[in-house]
């Protein structure tokens, strides 16, 4: 059985498909496994296992991740805090293994929109893959803009304590630091795929130090000049921030940990610069996911024991802008509230270089498949020679500089939009091929990779995944309160619908033409390691 460049993605992976399960002795290559699903290995693998669970960790970037949306979480208390934090991350793990399934079967970069085309029935199969390549890419970008605006908030806060608050934070002056951090973001996403794999070793380090740091000098510093909040507080004190009723403002603390452990699906838009890629996926995503889960959950413990007199309202209204930023400087003063949040802020950028690689990668993929309007042929162009896609690193930035414009609103409503707008998009880019996966014509297409649960486990994972992101997509576009005006508005359901909507719109009026769904690029021009595919057929077709 040999397989030919004309054949459609759909015979190739189910070829492929039946080729990897026939005899678990013979183990397909990486090379070769992206070969048979009908890709040329056009990036330099370089990234360890653990260099793979690097790059979702460190977009997770735990505390930067916390102080940016921290005020989130306490608009409940800190009971609301806590117990959010906790029961988001058991559901965000279970996307994770759903995300885990698909990764270790067809390891991709363009997984989701890729599983969307292959699981679904053929008669939707491609406008639908189509939305989902827009509304992921859209997520990351939305991620790249949310986690630069953090960026942003963090450097002028450290700004602001260091004048002792006599400093005015606008949004003109953060789209200023947000402009450069996306721009030099984009200088170091060009790297060489050798050094950005180096980076992200680096980018674990400094989160872990980071965490650690946090949790052994705040408490210290606190305990000599005040008395720890008790369990009662921490565990069972909740408030209302919010207008709405105080159940509803305790799930909408759930933003918290939703937006912190996020973009995981970062390490599938990676894989095909993975070594051993169906098994550093499932380690990567729920290794991340896992070590975020209990390491903030300690750092929101320890944030709700450091609040000063049990002062809510006092860190919510502080003048640093940061509540993070005030319960370090109640607990250590100006000096070690600057240092800190400096490096903080070397962490939120590690953090945005780090989705800035995997966005460009997602881009570069829904490119390769003719999935861009107008600018597929340049954006998905790859140098031989540094295998790097540095056209769709340019492309991802300019799309977020423009979408960052929403900062500059007045008032939050244009920056919070940043933050609810890659959860949505994302969310439903992780959903639709789980659900699909879950439909007659799907769950019979599906056979599993290396990391599975058997059918019936698998199975009652993938529900309890697709029931809570429908949720989690509902909750993103609420309000944070119930009386809405332009300046109070979450324009993310607005931003969102226009994204989701005009996608399909363009779909059939034009894009229909150039995207038929992920197809092919195998020419005939590959190295010859497409012989041991040869030589592995004719093993398993008795002609050896």
């Amino acid at each position: 059985m040999t397989f030919s460049p004309v054949q459609s993605l759909h015979q190739i992976q189910s070829t492929a498909s039946e080729v990897r399960y026939i005899d678990p002795q013979h183990n397909l290559g990486d090379v070769d496994l992206l070969h048979q699903i009908g890709y040329k290995q056009e990036l330099r693998r370089h990234y360890s296992t653990l260099q793979v669970f690097g790059i979702a960790f460190s977009i997770m970037g735990l505390l930067p991740s916390i102080a940016s949306v921290f005020s989130m979480g306490i608009a409940s208390g800190p009971a609301g805090l806590v117990w959010g934090w906790f029961i988001a991350s058991l559901f965000i793990f279970s996307v994770g293994m759903s995300m885990s399934f698909l990764g270790s079967a067809i390891p991709t970069s363009g997984g989701l929109y890729y599983y969307t085309n292959y699981y679904c029935p053929d008669s939707f199969r491609v406008p639908l893959s189509y939305m989902i390549g827009c509304s992921n890419s859209l997520g990351l970008i939305g991620g790249l803009c949310s986690i630069s605006y953090g960026f942003a908030t963090e450097v002028l806060s450290a700004v602001s304590v260091s004048k002792d608050n006599d400093f005015v934070i606008t949004n003109a002056k953060a789209y200023g630091v947000f402009a450069a951090c996306v721009v030099s973001c984009m200088v170091v996403a060009s790297l060489t795929t050798k050094h950005a794999a180096k980076f992200q070793t680096v980018s674990i380090c400094v989160n872990v130090f980071l965490v650690l740091l946090f949790i052994i000098a705040v408490p210290v510093g606190f305990g000599r000049h005040n008395s720890f909040n008790g369990r009662g507080f921490i565990f069972g004190k909740f408030e209302n921030a919010r207008d709405w009723p105080i159940g509803w403002t305790a799930v909408m603390s759930f933003n918290t940990a939703i937006w912190t452990i996020g973009s995981f699906d970062s390490v599938i838009h990676c894989s095909e610069e993975a070594l051993n890629a169906q098994k550093s996926i499932p380690v990567g995503i729920l290794g991340s996911i896992g070590a975020c889960w209990f390491l903030g959950w300690v750092v929101i413990i320890v944030c709700a024991a450091c609040i000063k007199d049990g002062n809510v309202a006092h860190i919510v209204a502080t003048e640093t802008g940061s509540p993070l930023a005030q319960i370090i400087y109640d607990a250590l003063g100006k000096k070690w509230t600057v240092a800190f949040m400096a490096m903080i802020c070397v962490g939120q950028y590690l953090m945005a270089v780090s989705i800035m690689i995997a966005l460009s990668r997602q881009v570069w993929s829904f490119a390769r498949d003719d999935g861009l309007p107008g600018v597929y042929k340049w954006v998905k162009y790859v140098d031989p020679k540094i295998k790097v896609p540095i056209r769709a690193t340019i492309f991802s930035g300019t799309l977020a500089l423009a979408i960052g414009c929403l900062c500059i609103i007045p008032g939050t409503a244009g920056s919070g939009a940043l933050f609810s707008l890659a959860i949505a998009s994302n969310n439903l880019a992780w959903g639709m091929p789980v659900f699909l996966v879950l439909l007659p014509y799907g769950r019979k297409k599906f056979i599993p990779g290396p990391f599975h649960f058997g059918s019936t486990l698998t199975y009652i994972v993938n529900v309890i995944t697709v029931l809570y992101i429908v949720f989690a997509i509902i909750m993103s576009m609420f309000p944070e309160n119930r009386h809405v005006d332009k300046d109070s508005m979450n324009y993310t359901c607005v931003i969102n619908g226009a994204v989701w909507i005009l996608s399909l719109v363009y779909y059939y009026a034009w894009a229909w033409r150039t995207y038929t769904g992920p197809k092919s690029n195998l020419d005939g021009t590959e190295s010859d390691e497409d012989n041991s595919i040869k030589n592995l057929n004719e093993v398993l077709t008795g002609k050896a």
